[in-house]
């Protein structure tokens, strides 16, 4: 299993475009010794040679202009990335789906209820359908392990799955709350197990707190990219970013009584990697204590370019 970070930050990326806090302000300036990061992006290389986006950037076009393994070849409307898994009906997660309607067929995994979201309570992501043939939607049935099929390989060793679980969390403000009120929360933020050839990653970018199901999933896997957006509980109250926690708004944080770090314990084997990494967390800068902490515990940083193979 191969696996690019295409994007490491969180929502508005690093520097955010309208933040002078001191990480964005001294990314700028040159004096903090940080890398600037795009918005969170995943990319798999599936059996067939080609690629699967895990959910889709907002700075997706820039992402995949920047990485030549998922650049077109030869035929005109022709592109590696052959699907995309989507976790959320996020802004931050679906809004790159717009970047690929360019006559682009695809296949795109989601949960019912966020099929619906986007398929049919929003008629933007009908531009999806001007293709031929159109975009296919695929329905991810939680607990269930999915075979992506239109990966098939010739031997099941290398054949792709993925299996998803309920992270608990909400739906975006943006869904009508008519629909809302019509959809199971379950379905709202999954975290996903990838399996190929005997190896798993596990994928949760956005740990609300609500549910314990990624506890089991997480310590099965051999590589694990985990909610690593804050490091307090009340980091945008401080910054004067927000007025909510971190946890109100669907994120543990690292650190603190039932954070990350003690929830999940001292790194036991498997890879353990923070990823959607938002631009108020410390562990930015290279040179600060909390960054070194998080290496003393075993995880690594994600930051953009990153590249895994299982």
């Amino acid at each position: 299993m191969d696996i690019k970070i295409l994007g490491s930050a969180a929502g508005g990326g690093f520097p955010q475009w309208n933040c002078a806090c001191r990480n964005c302000g001294g990314v700028r300036n040159g004096t903090l010794r940080a890398e600037p990061r795009t918005q969170l992006q995943l990319a798999l290389r599936v059996p067939t040679g080609g690629w699967l986006l895990v959910n889709a950037s907002p700075d997706l076009r820039a992402q995949i202009l920047s990485s030549p393994a998922l650049s077109p070849k030869e035929l005109l409307r022709e592109s590696p990335i052959a699907a995309v898994v989507l976790t959320s009906a996020d802004v931050d997660s679906v809004a790159g789906l717009l970047h690929l309607r360019e006559f682009q067929p695809l296949q795109i995994y989601a949960t019912p209820s966020v099929r619906r979201i986007l398929a049919e309570e929003n008629r933007i992501f009908r531009v999806l359908n001007r293709s031929n043939p159109p975009a296919v939607w695929h329905d991810i049935n939680l607990e269930n392990w999915l075979a992506l099929p239109d990966m098939d390989s010739s031997t099941k060793e290398e054949e792709l799955c993925c299996r998803a679980i309920s992270l608990g969390g909400s739906y975006p403000d943006y869904v009508s709350e008519s629909l809302r009120k019509s959809l199971p929360p379950e379905e709202a933020v999954i975290g996903l197990t990838f399996l190929q050839g005997g190896k798993k990653m596990f994928f949760a970018p956005s740990i609300p707190g609500q549910s314990d199901l990624w506890k089991t999933a997480a310590h099965s896997s051999d590589l694990c990219f985990m909610d690593g957006t804050f490091w307090t509980d009340d980091e945008l109250i401080r910054v004067g970013g927000s007025s909510k926690t971190a946890r109100e708004i669907g994120h543990i944080p690292l650190t603190g009584s039932h954070g990350l770090f003690e929830t999940f314990g001292p790194a036991e084997g498997g890879r353990r990697v923070l990823i959607h990494i938002n631009n108020t967390n410390p562990i930015l800068d290279e040179d600060s204590l909390e960054h070194a902490e998080a290496l003393r515990r075993g995880w690594q940083i994600a930051h953009d370019g990153m590249e895994f193979h299982l």
